[in-house]
């Protein structure tokens, strides 16, 4: 039968700082599409008066093809 001693090590504690410079750069680009968003949605054109042409466009006459035998 085998018995495991326990450990002896000490855990080492990570540092928060990673966790925290992620979690800024996450909120700053969620706050980025955010913004865009906004500005996105905001610019839509200015009511006015719309004018729409309409224009028909006639066919060219057809020409017989010239092929040199």
């Amino acid at each position: 039968m085998i018995v495991s001693e326990p450990r002896s090590r000490e855990r080492r504690r990570r540092s928060p700082w990673p966790r925290r410079v992620a979690a800024v750069v996450c909120l700053a680009f969620v706050f980025a599409v955010g913004v865009a968003l906004g500005k996105a949605l905001s610019d839509t054109p200015e009511e006015g008066v719309v004018v729409t042409s309409v224009r028909t466009l006639e066919p060219l006459p057809q020409q017989p093809s010239t092929t040199a035998p």
